[in-house]
């Protein structure tokens, strides 16, 4: 039997070898064909990422899918874009993508999609319950393969026009943007520079994570190298976005979200966007200048795409790079089809991706900065700090605490996919920046000392 705390908010990941054995992920198939099936029906889509472990992982859960029932479409290894573009695409009535996303590479996992949506929360435990009752639909379902890649391609590839004399350096990280990417862009953006784009599960290069600094100096260099217009990263399953402008800066998903968001306001005012807790006061407050109606929300895939629908949002976005467009688009996130959008903005502009934020107010943040955390106290680790702040200043709760200072803000939130704690920080200078990040890490100390940490 799988252990609980693989079934997390709004996906089931765990180290492979060690906590993904076969016999149990057999057994979760049947309970994710079973859920689907009580849900919306039979016709369910398969698509791995490329590590290691993905191939005997989509063994076991589609044999598990097959034997509950359902016909199952093989894709075989795609971008995560990929296999929720197939339920459209195929008019699938579910999904199931292996991936371990941005977690080390002996991790991996699963998001299951039911009708055109990924399940989280509650909908995950009823899965786990499911498999833990042994309340299990019984079949044989059917066996087909797709190429998926190639509808994909072409659909995407009609909505932009090649742009002119722009260079365009990109990243895959040898995860499996790299195929994909390489067939869009012969159409869209010729002559762009390929970085890491042989997809390798041993991620020999650097591990394909855009929010982390050092893995994205090999990007940097390429850039400076090659006299780019600017240059774009992806993570392993090609669902989270990373850029470099033409001075070498990075652009952190809420400047991408700021950048997308101005373009979409241009053509459709007082359109709807959403940010996650970790986005720069900045990009509400710009968004909100510009006639928009911006919305802070709770961090995650799931979340924030169920929260779209129910605000009929244009786009959201969140700092990790997940892009999520409904403006000529599907609603998902999708890094390559942001990487497009991207491409395009810059071409049309005329001007440089480091000419796209002018005019907004200069502030100073650190990256996200992730702490080590026990999965069973993170969340009481959190409203420890939460009940320390509530005292003495205001705080934002919308996922976890935001505490807020004189111009700046500090947060503080659980991880929902890794046993760490997500801080991040925003001030007007280096100073301010220094003495709020201190301010609340000593809290935090203070709060994994209560807890036993």
């Amino acid at each position: 039997m799988l252990k609980p705390t693989i079934f997390r908010e709004y996906d089931i990941r765990g180290i492979a070898d060690l906590e993904l054995l076969s016999p149990g992920i057999e057994l979760l198939g049947r309970a994710i064909g079973t859920y689907l099936q009580r849900v919306n029906g039979r016709k369910v889509n398969l698509g791995r990422d490329c590590r290691l472990s993905g191939e005997r992982l989509a063994g076991a859960i589609r044999k598990g899918l097959l034997e509950s029932g359902c016909d199952v479409t093989d894709l075989g290894v795609v971008p995560t874009p990929l296999l929720y573009y197939s339920t459209f695409h195929l008019n699938a009535d579910g999904a199931v993508m292996i991936t371990g996303s941005h977690n080390p590479p002996d991790y991996n996992g699963f998001k299951v999609v039911s009708g055109r949506s990924t399940i989280f929360g509650a909908e995950i435990q009823k899965v786990r319950a499911l498999m833990e009752r042994g309340d299990l639909n019984s079949g044989a379902g059917a066996l087909s393969t797709y190429d998926v890649v190639t509808p994909y391609v072409d659909e995407i590839a009609a909505q932009f026009q090649p742009p002119k004399r722009l260079k365009v350096v990109l990243d895959a990280g040898n995860g499996t943007a790299g195929p994909v990417m390489h067939r869009l862009l012969e159409k869209i953006c010729p002559g762009a520079v390929e970085l890491f784009y042989e997809m390798d599960g041993n991620f020999p290069n650097h591990h394909p994570d855009p929010t982390v600094v050092k893995n994205l100096v090999q990007l940097k260099e390429a850039v400076a190298r090659h006299k780019a217009d600017l240059g774009i990263a992806f993570d392993g399953d090609a669902d989270r976005i990373g850029a470099i402008d033409d001075n070498g800066e990075i652009l952190w998903g809420d400047q991408l979200l700021t950048i997308f968001a101005r373009e979409i306001l241009a053509r459709k005012p007082g359109a709807t966007f959403i940010g996650e807790v970790k986005c720069s006061q900045v990009m509400y407050d710009e968004l909100r200048r510009l006639g928009g109606n911006a919305i802070m929300y709770r961090t995650g895939h799931s979340l924030i795409k169920a929260k779209m629908k129910e605000v009929n949002a244009e786009l959201a976005g969140e700092m990790s790079g997940h892009m999520f467009f409904a403006d000529r688009y599907y609603g998902f996130d999708d890094a390559l089809y942001a990487a497009c959008r991207l491409i395009e903005i810059v071409a049309a502009s005329g001007r440089p991706l480091s000419a796209q934020l002018e005019g907004l107010p200069k502030m100073v943040c650190t990256p996200e900065l992730r702490v080590d955390c026990p999965d069973e106290k993170k969340f009481q680790v959190v409203q420890y700090v939460v009940d320390h702040f509530r005292k003495i200043r205001k705080v934002l709760e919308v996922d976890g605490a935001r505490v807020l200072f004189d111009g700046g803000w500090g947060l503080v939130r659980a991880s929902n996919t890794q046993p760490i704690l997500v801080l991040r920080f925003e001030a007007p200078n280096e100073e301010l920046l220094a003495a709020y990040r201190k301010e609340v890490e000593d809290v935090v100390a203070q709060a994994k000392a209560a807890a036993g940490v």
